[in-house]
């Protein structure tokens, strides 16, 4: 069986076959949502041949849908389509993967399920003891505490998990500037950042050269090139600052803080995580956050084995991990 896998989240689309090829797709579905069956034919024809779909999904949670059942409905109908009747299957959050039926029937289950994939996938790397699966990407963070190879989530649900500081709405890419952190030093002073998307957390690492620049992305805040000039004109307006106002030196500052108070937030998840279920004996990470989790690592005072897929897989896998892992899974679970 050729196994293809499809994580079909609110802003990008990853597919993976579980045996190294990874790709991710930008797609904003608040946007464009009728576009997302041709988006699916996208990604099936340029992936390595598959007979067999396997699917987790997040972007129920897209706010072009009323309810997360809706999402859910939508989402597979649009994977019917595009994916031509093709044999599918969903992966829900109790680890099971049923016919697209079934997960019509049980939206609670097939909404928001990929990080238990993932988890599941990396209990591998840590069959024994206690450890921690960190993975951060563009939009969120998972904190996900294994227990002898298995998850040990206390909550299944989005909202539950975010009360358990198991899921943390931030992220390395889109989360607005403004949403992270709400004073930065400007020149010897303290100044408030406006309440507005005028700049993303993108811009900031972009500045602190964590990204490369890349001309031709244009998903912004103002809808012009992901580099480090258009970046520093963004982060500006963050303190309503034009040009002859915000240097490079002005935009580091910012940036540097504005990453600092992402570091916090994250570190204070992991700790209210580890609270319950203990320091873990490993930390696995993955997502192209890798550095992010790093530091808030270090922030918490967490010193322990750390096992990154991206040096195991392949960072183009870390960053689709949830995809690769469903892949995985869903091979071994059929021949099983």
């Amino acid at each position: 069986m050729n196994w293809l896998a499809l994580d079909i989240g609110g802003a990008n689309i990853k597919a993976a076959d579980g045996l190294g090829y990874a790709h991710s797709y930008s797609f904003a579905m608040w946007r464009e949502s009728s576009q997302l069956s041709l988006q699916i034919r996208t990604a099936l024809s340029e992936a390595p041949r598959c007979d067999h779909l396997a699917i987790t999904m997040t972007g129920e949670l897209a706010d072009c849908f009323a309810t997360k059942a809706e999402g859910v409905a939508f989402i597979l109908e649009a994977l019917n389509a595009g994916s031509d009747n093709r044999h599918a299957r969903v992966y829900l959050v109790n680890g099971r993967l049923v016919s697209p039926q079934v997960a019509l029937a049980s939206p609670r289950l097939a909404a928001a399920s990929n990080w238990h994939a993932l988890a599941r996938f990396c209990g591998r790397f840590a069959p024994t003891g206690s450890a921690l699966v960190i993975d951060i990407g563009s939009t969120t963070c998972d904190i996900v505490p294994l227990a002898g190879g298995k998850p040990n989530a206390i909550r299944s649900t989005d909202t539950e998990r975010l009360l358990a500081g198991e899921l943390v709405y931030t992220g390395v890419e889109r989360s607005p500037l403004c949403a992270v952190v709400s004073e930065v030093p400007y020149r010897g002073q303290s100044c408030p950042v406006v309440q507005e998307v005028f700049a993303t957390m993108h811009d900031a690492y972009q500045i602190l050269e964590h990204f490369p620049d890349e001309p031709t992305r244009t998903n912004t805040a103002d809808g012009k090139p992901a580099t480090r000039t258009h970046s520093r004109t963004r982060l500006g307006r963050m303190i309503a600052a034009d040009a002859e106002d915000f240097n490079h030196r002005d935009a580091v500052a910012l940036a540097t803080a504005a990453a600092a108070a992402q570091v916090s937030q994250l570190s204070a998840a992991i700790v209210q995580v580890t609270a319950r279920a203990g320091v873990p004996q490993t930390v696995i990470l993955s997502g192209h956050g890798e550095f992010l989790a790093r530091d808030a690592l270090a922030a918490a005072k967490i010193d322990v084995r750390i096992i990154s897929l991206a040096k195991e897989l392949g960072p183009n896998i870390s960053r689709c991990a949830p995809a690769h892992a469903l892949a995985v899974l869903a091979r071994e679970m059929t021949i099983a």
